[in-house]
């Protein structure tokens, strides 16, 4: 590396550092899914190859061609190699990367890991990175054999043991790939396949701080010590519970009379169940989202918008966001001017990046439907619902599409590759960024008063 670069490197924002690290990772996968090896037929054009790399590595799962049927195993090994970077952050594997070769953690490495994985500072960099990389490898593992027993008897053993590691990989990274060409919907009845995946995708949702601190408690077991649980812990638990079980309570509500009408109620428990975990950020289905009822569509959104939890490899505004909102408005009400959970005050400093995210997710959301309503050309009324579906799926990298996806221009592609990127790294960014340039004016305005509601 060049000296001036090397210093510039050194100099540049961490935050941007993760953003180029994605562009270039993002440029790298399209360059080999357009390759001719990669097509099963004619090689795809390079916005589709574009789109597709793009999605796995923001872990969305939308797509615009059907990847068993299209791509090549090769191409399909790649996919999975791009969920498995984004999943767990490409900057992750990099610092990675550097520690092996004996360079240690630069300050840039430590601040990107931090922010990434723990809620409070770790002194041991290497253990908590092993112990990521070592539970991530155990449950795909764990999650690929069960899937791998389900499959063998419905394909070659070859085929049903790809299925299930690439499967595993996409529940856990919360990317809802799949290479079936009607998802997971055969399976809508299946405990075994509805467990697995559902438990994944829960595990990969709930962030790596949650994990993080759950194995140390295991590792502390025989110690005489009982610590509680932190409160970003508790919060993560708490509110993914409950989004999971009135999600869920309401999907079988609504589609009861609708599409689980067919189904036993084991059957319509499972798929109500499952369409709840998934919607928030994974983006598989056992359910056709375009023949959903609008109530159910818009439950879907709701949850799609609100996304996974900090540390994790889902999109959206997060769990946490979703929670401390909640609290600001439960307090302002009971008259409180400060914001608390589990009766413990949050600082201001987490109150003003959760109001940020909200701010700018709304405004992201905005901007981008706006331009991808402009860009496709005689778009009926009555379409509004399903761009307004797929432009917050990509955002919340949920993957669950209305069926529009494959139809979109070449522009509509790029404005909905422009939000699945903000929606995985740059909401992060620009929050980091508010949030730690803190200028202290010398002076304040005078306070002048002005009619609210």
């Amino acid at each position: 590396m060049k000296p001036t670069l090397k210093k510039h490197f050194q100099q540049m924002n961490p935050a941007m550092i993760i953003i180029y690290s994605y562009i270039i990772a993002d440029l790298i996968g399209t360059l080999l899914l357009s390759l001719p090896a990669s097509s099963t037929g004619k090689p795809v054009s390079v916005i589709d190859a574009f789109f597709v790399a793009t999605s796995a590595l923001c872990v969305t799962g939308l797509t615009v061609v059907d990847l068993g049927a299209t791509f090549t195993g090769f191409a399909q090994w790649v996919i999975m190699a791009l969920i498995e970077i984004g999943g767990l952050g490409v900057m992750t594997f990099s610092v990675l990367f550097f520690v092996f070769l004996g360079r240690g953690f630069s300050t840039h490495g430590r601040w990107i890991i931090t922010e990434s994985f723990t809620a409070t500072p770790v002194k041991n960099m290497k253990s908590l990175l092993r112990s990521i990389f070592l539970f991530t490898f155990i449950v795909e593992a764990s999650g690929a054999a069960l899937l791998f027993f389900k499959w063998q008897g419905e394909m070659s053993a070859p085929s049903a043991l790809f299925a299930g590691v690439f499967h595993s990989v996409s529940a856990f990274c919360n990317a809802g790939f799949s290479l079936f060409g009607t998802n997971l919907m055969a399976y809508r009845e299946s405990i075994l396949v509805n467990v697995v995946i559902c438990s994944l995708i829960v595990l990969g949702g709930i962030g790596f701080p949650v994990i993080y601190e759950f194995l140390g408690r295991i590792r502390t077991m025989r110690s005489r010590q009982r610590r509680t649980l932190s409160l970003h812990t508790r919060t993560v638990l708490t509110t993914t519970a409950v989004l999971i079980a009135s999600g869920g309570g309401l999907i079988f509500a609504l589609e009861r009379s609708h599409q689980l009408a067919g189904l036993s109620i084991k059957g319509q428990i499972l798929a109500s169940l499952f369409q709840s975990i998934t919607a928030r950020t994974a983006g598989f289905n056992t359910l056709d989202i375009g023949s959903l009822t609008i109530a159910t569509l818009f439950i879907l959104i709701i949850l799609m918008f609100v996304g996974a939890s900090p540390g994790s490899s889902g999109g959206g505004i997060k769990t946490t966001s979703l929670a401390v909102l909640v609290a600001i408005l439960s307090d302002r009400i009971r008259g409180r001017h400060s914001a608390s959970l589990f009766k413990r005050t949050i600082p201001d400093e987490t109150v003003s990046k959760a109001l940020s995210i909200f701010i700018l997710a709304v405004i992201v959301l905005t901007v981008g439907l706006v331009f991808l309503l402009i860009t496709q050309p005689d778009t009926p009324r009555e379409s509004f619902l399903t761009y307004l579906f797929e432009a917050v799926s990509a955002f919340g990298t949920v993957g669950l599409s209305m069926g529009i996806t494959p139809s979109l221009t070449v522009v509509g592609k790029l404005i909905i590759i422009v939000i699945m990127l903000l929606g995985r790294v740059g909401l992060l960014t620009v929050a980091y960024v508010v949030t730690s340039r803190r200028i202290v004016a010398p002076y304040r305005y005078s306070e002048e008063k002005i009619m609210i509601g």
